[in-house]
């Protein structure tokens, strides 16, 4: 992933150059390895560049054969391959970008190319090459990327796009989320959603719900993963898993082990071939080719990272997982004074106010720094399983079948507000790229289309067994389906296959949380709190921790030209269903099976 700044629809546009390069300045922590600006009729284009594919020739923006088209692009487009064969032998690359197919899609299906793409991506496109120029803008189905849009009454007429909040927002008084699998289209200026999978509907009420009645597919839902992983080892640069010990990053760690180990076997291969062509000499070179072969990566053992406090579950589980795995474990351990003193980093790179996101973030934005210091630029991480599979133990309350669908469906189309933000900006905010396999498209068609009942759990003493005496537990169907050894080998042992769900920001250490409550109750005074609803009478504080967080966001964003609402309208909080007897407390300890279900193994 990369940080990108437009702007079209602007006057005299070489005039505005170097405070455009101002603004995409503040993105560079997304792009460290390069720049590039593009000033054309009416428009400026710019892009901080991380180089992961097509290191050597990727640079950014992109430009048509004729320079007409001119492209930026923050993301990776998986199927890139399969997209420059589609296009046919006339068609000539000038990069091995995998961003470049774009371009020419762009001539062939026009805007509709989005649903030609499998990737993360939010990208701008130019075209100059009619009048008046076109612009459009795309995000990719669920919001792995991040994108903003914005205004400016200072510039009727212009519309600015970028990264990250923080570019724009002293340029516009109103700022969007740009929404995911929508395009925007300069042309009628019209915004309009590309991305209709078949579960789409599913959080309607009533008649309206589409709620899926086919039973699970066990092998379908673990080839489904295990192609979305070998997917994103695309790299040309060395890569890593975290790994926190849970379900999730575990089976995404144990998927890439496995593909890692078939990438190490194809690069002794290449090294052999090369050691023959320095007998033989070198086959006759095919100008422009590029296969599967160049993005292999060069460091072909998985490397695994964790983070938490000292002892803390996540620590330990995650040992287990990267002894049983045979990953290069690095693990990392902070203090809690250490968290709290980059709480306003995290907040200035989050963008948001939501309690769970800072409290999860802020772990996970000092392992990235550690991460990158070891010359990693990639990532994956288990994001998304939660919101597909009903993870978050508060689903064990969901009144019937049809609810528990409705609210996965829910969780997944917000998931750009909430987790997808925390792994992207926390782990961008030093260079550092997370995919995130369980949002592949594929895989989210398959678990999304079954049946609710399958997923629905219980906890305690209601709980039930299956045949094999394994418990139905959150996530159930996920974990049965890698409840295998193929070839003789587990994926995983049993007690991190079996293991509860935690919350990232408990699973660090139960005192991580403990200590942002404390640092709030000291910092904000009781009379403060009691006014809180004067002074935020939209998305008010409910607890001192949430005014805490909000004044720290406030201070970040409330020195620019306008009132801060315009950043705050961007920030969506991530509260579990009070409807269903739940607290609004996110933490998974503040639901009671958590804590019964520890008391039962003691």
């Amino acid at each position: 992933m990369c940080g990108i700044f437009a702007i079209h629809g602007v006057e005299n546009p070489a005039s505005y150059r170097a405070r455009a390069i101002a603004c995409s300045k503040k993105l560079r922590h997304r792009g460290p390895d390069w720049s590039g600006c593009y000033v054309g009729k009416e428009a400026i284009l710019i892009h901080e560049r991380l180089a992961i594919v097509g290191v050597d020739t990727g640079a950014q923006p992109l430009f048509s054969e004729d320079g007409r088209l001119i492209l930026a692009v923050n993301g990776e487009i998986y199927n890139h391959l399969a997209l420059r064969a589609s296009l046919g032998s006339d068609v000539k690359f000038k990069t091995h970008s995998d961003c470049e197919p774009i371009l020419s899609l762009y001539k062939k299906h026009d805007k509709d190319l989005c649903n030609l793409l499998d990737g993360m991506f939010s990208f701008v496109l130019l075209d100059e090459s009619v009048t008046p120029t076109r612009i459009i803008a795309a995000r990719d189905p669920i919001g792995i990327t991040t994108l903003y849009q914005g205004w400016s009454s200072k510039k009727p007429g212009a519309v600015y796009f970028a990264s990250e909040l923080k570019a724009i927002v002293d340029e516009c008084d109103k700022i969007i989320s740009f929404p995911p699998g929508h395009v925007f289209d300069s042309r009628d200026n019209s915004t309009t959603r590309y991305f209709q999978p078949s579960w789409w509907n599913g959080d309607l009420d009533g008649a309206n719900a589409v709620i899926p009645t086919q039973p699970t597919n066990l092998e379908l839902l673990r080839t489904r993963l295990e192609d979305a992983v070998r997917k994103r080892l695309m790299s040309e640069v060395p890569y890593g898993v975290l790994l926190s010990g849970g379900l999730d990053s575990s089976l995404i760690a144990s998927i890439a082990a496995r593909e890692t180990e078939k990438v190490a076997r194809a690069q002794f291969e290449i090294r052999q071939k090369k050691l023959q062509e320095t007998i033989s000499g070198p086959p006759t070179p095919t100008p422009g080719f590029i296969d599967e072969e160049t993005t292999l990566v060069s460091w072909p053992q998985l490397h695994s990272f964790s983070i938490g406090l000292e002892n803390s579950p996540d620590l330990l589980a995650a040992r287990k997982a990267a002894h049983f795995l045979g990953t290069v474990h690095h693990e990392y351990t902070f203090t809690v004074q250490e968290g709290l003193d980059a709480i306003p980093e995290v907040i200035y790179h989050l963008e948001t106010f939501d309690v769970t996101t800072v409290r999860a973030s802020t772990p996970m934005y000092l392992l990235s720094r550690k991460i990158k210091a070891m010359g990693v630029k990639m990532v994956l991480s288990g994001e998304g399983s939660d919101e597909i599979f009903g993870g978050y133990l508060y689903f064990h309350a969901a009144p019937d079948a049809n609810s528990f669908h409705q609210e996965c469906v829910r969780r997944v189309k917000n998931l750009h507000t909430s987790d997808c933000l925390r792994a992207n900006k926390s782990t961008m905010a030093w260079g550092l790229e997370a995919r995130v396999p369980f949002l592949d498209k594929e895989f989210l068609e398959a678990a999304m289309n079954v049946n609710p009942e399958d997923k629905m759990f219980s906890k305690n003493k209601s709980q039930e067994l299956d045949a094999d005496g394994r418990p139905k537990m959150e996530k159930y169907i996920i974990r049965k389906a890698f409840d295998c050894a193929p070839d003789g080998k587990p994926y995983l042992p049993r007690s991190i296959l079996w293991r509860q769900k935690e919350q990232f920001s408990d699973g660090v250490g139960y005192s991580w949380i403990d200590g942002m409550k404390d640092q709030a109750a000291t910092t904000v005074s009781d009379e403060a709190f009691a006014q809180r609803a004067e002074r935020w009478p939209d998305s008010t504080p409910d607890t001192k921790e949430a005014y805490y967080i909000r004044e720290i966001f406030d201070g970040m964003f409330s020195l620019c030209l306008f009132p801060s609402e315009a950043a705050a309208s961007t920030a969506i909080r991530w509260i579990p269903r009070g409807d269903w007897g739940c607290s609004s407390d996110p933490s998974g300890r503040s639901v009671s099976i958590h804590n019964a279900a520890y008391e039962e193994e003691a």
